[in-house]
């Protein structure tokens, strides 16, 4: 038995009802760690109305939380999890991307990990991705992350404040070298933040999203 195959049905939280969706894009937000499907939710109302929003939970309970995988510094962490975490989300994105014109992801902190994999996995499906004070996986050579179609096309936004204290200095580096290399790179620093989310910030990710996704 594989570890995807204990995780249980997705939980999925949507802001509109299910016959205000269907035609508009998609905007997935994914947590961080020890966090569920409500923590961001709170976020569509500052966002751009014309996306359908949905929150999904990681499939790992983890104290009074979810986590998409175990952190990277234990010793339960390998690439294999991290990528049986991200074929639970794109199974349940096969069940619901049909009705959306197209899909955009959001990540806070572990959830950016997550954001980034799915689009390693999958180069040609998603119109952007934001990035909130996270990090992106090194996958070593896995041949699963096909970061060579990545050619610096995608929109992606990366917010973070340089005194964040749970990113650590080698994943922000590791982050800073692939995201140069492989999107069209927004970044922003932010003061004061520390590891989350503030209004500024909220604001510029609702202008990247107008400009990169519903006006294109």
């Amino acid at each position: 038995m594989t570890l995807a195959d204990s995780f249980p049905a997705p939980v999925v939280l949507w802001s509109k009802p299910e016959e205000a969706r269907a035609g508009k894009p998609l905007l997935v937000l994914l947590h961080g760690y020890g966090a569920n499907e409500q923590d961001l939710l709170s976020l569509a109302e500052m966002l751009p109305d014309d996306f359908a929003v949905a929150s999904v939970r990681a499939p790992i309970a983890m104290g009074p939380g979810f986590s998409w995988f175990p952190l990277t510094g234990s010793i339960e962490y390998s690439v294999d999890a991290v990528k049986a975490a991200s074929a639970y989300v794109l199974d349940w994105l096969d069940t619901v991307k049909a009705n959306h014109p197209s899909v955009t992801l959001l990540g806070f902190s572990m959830g950016m990990a997550m954001a980034t994999t799915l689009l390693r996995q999958r180069p040609a499906d998603f119109a952007a991705v934001v990035g909130l004070s996270g990090f992106v996986v090194n996958a070593e050579s896995d041949g699963e992350f096909r970061d060579a179609e990545l050619d610096g096309t995608v929109p992606l936004f990366w917010g973070r404040d340089q005194q964040d204290p749970v990113i650590t200095p080698d994943k922000i580096e590791y982050t800073m070298g692939w995201v140069r290399k492989h999107v069209k790179l927004t970044k922003v620093l932010y003061t004061g933040m520390w590891h989350g989310i503030n209004a500024q910030e909220v604001g510029h990710v609702s202008e990247f999203l107008t400009h990169e996704v519903l006006n294109k």
